[in-house]
């Protein structure tokens, strides 16, 4: 079969594997399974212990084999294991299950953006990112109405059916995906597996300790990974059990938490595309500019979100997150990708970028999930947001510096 051009592929995936999938399981969980608050952070915190432990050598497999063969396991792996989350009751299984997901997604990570920023260039893959997030939105919609409509007949069987079309992704790129920017090194060159992989991953380790605005950006990613674990876990959670919905009509609940980001999305689909105007040659600065005022916007939503009684300001702050977390992808992977000019460690670097949000996320995920069963879950998501502070600071610190970290440059760079 033909392959298809790069771009095709990456927007067809982000059509597909866009449907909120979480919103049907979040709902399953809570109401169908009855997880407890420290249940549910201990699901996240599973999967982000797996995500730290095999980040960077699934980025380095990438890096050394092939970034179509790594993309083609994450997505059956997330895929399987999503179908049998769906399928068991039991909590202990559920948490193996988010652990095995965590492992599968490490593969896609760094491979999924590396490989579409070898295929189109560097210079051309911003507006790649935010037009493919606009595809996200349209695909996040239909889908959205699709489970939806399914989950109020069946929860587990709309959570079955979100993994069954992540299969079926992983099957299509078999036949479909093209791999032409990436080059493995000449067989000639070539010392051993276990060789190559150590020479890979040395090698993005120098680069990134010779990059010092790679060593920040790792930096935000842990807070931000922190900061994140309290709200994707309990905001569920805190909305059934706390604050309850607006009382317009007899709306099931999964329809609620289902129209929440069907607005987000809708939101975030014309933002995208009043940024994507001015975006071609968008530099450093501007990035890191636009990537503050999100990060804000996240705090303030999620502290709001913690504190507020109110059902209706409650619904505006996961809104104001929600929102702000989808536009700042695309910024965020095209600020990472613009540091990295070496393509033969672009997946391992952005691995890099991803485990230290694993690290935030592992390591605060417990402490949050404790203050939430203790303190309860308005104290732990309070906390959450808080742990944005640092991050605000660190880009604060990359605008000031326009992008530069004298002291860091002044250290020396490790030896090979």
């Amino acid at each position: 079969m033909r392959r298809l051009p790069a771009t095709t592929v990456y927007y067809g995936l982000e059509l597909l594997l866009s449907a909120p999938t979480f919103v049907v399981v979040a709902v399953y969980l809570v109401s169908d399974l009855e997880l407890s608050p420290l249940q549910l952070v201990l699901m996240g915190t599973a999967m982000e212990a797996t995500v730290f432990l095999f980040e960077v050598p699934t980025g380095v497999v990438a890096d050394t084999y092939s970034r179509r063969l790594s993309l083609i396991i994450g997505f059956l792996g997330m895929g399987t294991a999503w179908l049998l989350v769906g399928v068991v009751s039991t909590a202990w299984l559920v948490i193996v299950l988010w652990a095995v997901w965590g492992l599968a997604y490490t593969f896609t990570s760094g491979a999924y953006a590396a490989w579409i920023t070898d295929e189109v260039g560097v210079d051309a893959v911003g507006p790649v990112f935010l037009r493919g997030a606009r595809f996200s939105y349209v695909g996040a919609i239909l889908g959205l109405v699709a489970l939806v409509a399914l989950g109020t007949q069946s929860i587990r069987a709309a959570v079955i059916v979100g993994g069954a079309v992540q299969i079926a992704c992983a099957l299509a790129c078999i036949f479909v995906m093209p791999e032409t920017g990436f080059r493995r090194r000449p067989a000639a060159e070539r010392k051993g597996p276990l060789t190559e992989l150590r020479t890979t991953a040395r090698t993005a380790a120098r680069y990134v300790r010779a990059a010092p605005l790679l060593v920040m950006i790792i930096g935000i990613a842990v807070f931000e990974g922190a900061s994140s674990e309290a709200f994707d876990r309990l905001k569920e959670a805190h909305l059934i059990r706390n604050v309850g919905f607006p009382s317009i009509g007899h709306l099931d609940q999964v329809v609620w938490l289902g129209a929440l980001s069907a607005v987000a999305m809708l939101f975030g689909f014309f933002v995208v595309g009043a940024l994507q105007k001015g975006f071609e040659h968008a530099g450093t600065r501007r990035l890191a500019r636009l990537l503050f005022a999100f990060t804000a916007l996240l705090a303030g939503s999620q502290l709001l979100f913690a504190l507020t009684g109110s059902p209706v300001l409650a619904i505006g702050a996961v809104l104001g997150v929600l929102i702000a977390r989808q536009v700042m992808w695309p910024l965020w992977m095209t600020w990472v990708n613009q540091q990295v000019t070496d393509s033969s460690v672009r997946a391992t670097v952005l691995s890099m970028t991803g485990q230290g949000d694993a690290i935030g996320q592992a390591a605060v995920g417990p402490v949050l999930g404790v203050i939430a069963s203790a303190y309860g879950i308005s104290s732990g998501l309070a906390v959450g947001a808080l742990l944005l502070l640092p991050a605000l600071g660190l880009y604060a610190r990359a605008l000031r510096h326009d992008g530069r970290e004298p002291e860091l440059e002044e250290l020396p760079v490790p030896a090979a």
